[in-house]
């Protein structure tokens, strides 16, 4: 034990010996150093070689831009300006979006609840302001009325309503309205991007709120009630989006990154559901809304059938059922054929499966209601090729006005 103690203090007193001439050096050296540095750093900086600037004694400021000095007192605010493109996009469309209020005539005062959803003002013409909404937020309404971005409440009139795809128009004096929202093309948008929807919901206490997510599926098709009679009467085809659509949204605006109306926001799933709503897309919407501004109804041609994409059904009974060949694996089947429609005198009938309406194919019931809507018009001539038990046929019949 005591060798080692005696050998530590001799090395110590070795290393003191040793060290005293080294720290010596280190100190000139030190001081050397820091003089050349003193001295270059004023030349470094007037050559813009360091990433900052040498300030000379006695200046007060130190200027990070131009034109707005950086304060250099603790506790002082630094503003910043933060935009985005979701800003940019909702502040372009968000005065636009409207509250509509539908007063029944059992309980006038009502401003909240029932009867109570949101609308997009498109268009101004002659001091008019022309307003899109569901046709459920104003159905059975003895009165409407519509509260504006500046909380002004006034007097709507109904233009057209159609209860199919859910959409109605409204118009109100032009006084008293900024914004005009512009209308995007649905037809464009690929899932996974920005979707924003702005809208009130629970009421006008939470008028124009803002919801963010993205296009979760482009052509969804939701079956829909239309008479309550607990049979599905039409397939809506609708946009989904994970963006938060509640009670009171109805009827407002699901908005794209550059912040047009891509959707009028619809319904969302319900049930303990969460994540999936539905708008109608803007596609859709823009020629219901010409024929509710123009007929105040919505003048669309009508085959008589009630259909379902063959992809639906499962595939035992395209054998068993319909009787299928095997190459056949798109189509529509025919569930329903109505008595005294042009399906039916046309002698087509229930469990028919369309494969091609005019010569194109028909791969489901978006590509019928497309080739239908956008194609046909009331009174003219539809070929239509279908299977029969197994067996290629085809018959032509005359679109009617498509009534409920």
């Amino acid at each position: 034990m005591g060798y080692y103690d005696e050998h530590y203090q001799t090395e110590t007193r070795r290393e003191r010996k040793s060290s005293k001439g080294i720290g010596v050096t280190a100190f000139f050296s030190s001081v050397v150093g820091a003089l050349l540095v003193i001295f270059s750093v004023p030349f470094l900086s007037d050559a813009g070689l360091l990433p900052y600037e040498v300030v000379p004694k006695g200046s007060s400021t130190v200027t990070t831009n131009e034109s707005e000095p950086a304060s250099s007192q603790l506790g002082s605010t630094l503003n910043v300006s933060v935009n985005s493109d979701i800003i940019d996009a909702v502040e372009r469309v968000s005065d636009s979006v409207v509250g509509v209020i539908n007063l029944k005539p059992s309980n006038p005062w009502m401003t909240s609840g029932e009867g109570t959803g949101s609308g997009v003002v498109y268009k101004i013409s002659n001091g008019v302001a022309y307003i899109v909404t569901n046709h459920h937020v104003i159905e059975g309404a003895s009165q409407i009325e519509v509260s504006l971005s500046d909380g002004s409440r006034v007097p709507a009139e109904l233009v057209g309503t159609d209860v199919i795809t859910d959409l109605a128009v409204l118009k109100i004096s032009a006084e008293g309205v900024t914004t005009v929202a512009e209308f995007g093309n649905s037809e464009l948008l690929r899932v996974g991007e920005p979707a924003i929807a702005i809208g009130n919901p629970l009421g006008l206490q939470f008028s124009r709120t803002v919801t963010q997510g993205i296009i979760s599926a482009t052509e969804r098709s939701v079956p829909v009630d239309l008479n309550k009679d607990g049979r599905v009467d039409w397939e809506a085809e609708v946009l989904q989006t994970d963006a938060a659509i509640n009670p009171g949204n109805s009827g407002g605006a699901l908005i794209n990154i550059q912040g047009q109306v891509i959707g009028i926001n619809s319904m969302k799933m319900g049930g303990s559901v969460e994540g999936i709503g539905f708008s109608i897309p803007s596609a859709v919407a823009i020629p219901v809304i010409n024929d509710l501004e123009t007929y105040g109804e919505v003048q669309r041609p009508q085959m008589g059938v009630v259909i379902r994409s063959l992809s639906e059904i499962p595939s035992v009974h395209w054998k068993e059922t319909f009787k299928l060949p095997d190459e056949v694996k798109t189509g529509v089947i025919l569930e329903r054929v109505e008595p005294m429609t042009p399906a039916d005198r046309a002698g087509l009938k229930q469990y028919d499966v369309i494969v091609e309406l005019d010569g194109e194919a028909v791969q489901d019931t978006h590509d019928l209601r497309k080739h239908l809507y956008t194609k046909k018009k009331i009174g003219d001539e539809l070929e239509v090729k279908f299977y029969r038990d197994g067996q290629l046929q085809t018959t032509t019949l005359i679109l009617a006005k498509q009534t409920l």
